[in-house]
């Protein structure tokens, strides 16, 4: 038995055609129903009205839409962790490192509140591009606007404070060596999945269907037996 969270990351104008092909693709898993495949949206991104409309249908037939930063861009690095994390993790998406904790909360705010001012459901989980999450404290909030936090290790319900450690698995294999260590990575978390009988968090890039690990990203829904959504974690 093998339970599954399916997201698609980096929803933005740039990877709309993308976006598309890989809903497409998917739709051929007939248990892998709208309701269980979270698109986590790049708020800040120069939307253009046809594709503020095309993710309102895709809202309107179940997807979960989720917060995934505001530009998706890190600025220069300030520290050596943030450099080693580009080189070996995220390249340039890491939006939240080397930024402070008021410029954070703004940045996510403005996430939160592009939804509503765009006639969108409000989303209760945010995702920080490349699940770096840097210097915000969401405790320390009085009002949050988002409900769940997912990172690199665990997806948190931030009400109760409640950590559920869940295993990932990633087929963003753009080179050889992404390629190798994902593969290992892959089949690392998901026999720790299987052991702990806890969900597996799948998470999708745009371009992962025509990369290396295709196939095995693939054979990893086939093995699925239950699709859930995030909400299902309370």
């Amino acid at each position: 038995m093998l339970s599954a969270l399916v997201s698609i990351h980096d929803v933005m104008p740039e990877t709309l055609p993308q976006v598309c092909d890989m809903l497409n693709q998917l739709q051929r898993l007939e248990r892998l129903p709208a309701t269980r495949i979270t698109l986590l949206v790049v708020a800040g991104k120069e939307w253009k009205p046809q594709e503020i409309r095309w993710l309102q249908c895709l809202a309107g037939k179940g997807h979960p839409l989720a917060g995934h930063g505001w530009s998706h861009q890190a600025p220069a690095p300030r520290s050596l962790y943030h450099a080693l994390h580009s080189v070996l993790l995220s390249r340039q998406a890491a939006e939240h490192l080397s930024r402070c904790e008021p410029e954070l909360k703004s940045r996510v705010q403005d996430c939160y509140d592009w939804f509503q001012q765009h006639d969108l459901p409000a989303p209760e989980l945010y995702v920080p591009p490349a699940w770096a999450n840097g210097n915000l404290q969401w405790l320390t909030w009085q009002e949050r606007p988002f409900r769940m936090l997912e990172t690199l290790n665990a997806v948190v319900d931030l009400d109760t404070n409640t950590q559920h450690s869940l295993s990932l698995t990633g087929y963003e294999a753009d080179t050889t060596l992404r390629a190798i260590f994902l593969n290992f990575f892959n089949q690392f978390n998901l026999q720790r999945a299987r052991s702990q009988q806890q969900p597996v968090r799948i998470g999708l890039h745009p371009n992962d269907l025509k990369l290396a690990l295709a196939s095995q990203a693939f054979q990893h829904l086939a093995e699925v037996t239950e699709f859930r959504c995030y909400s299902s974690l309370n």
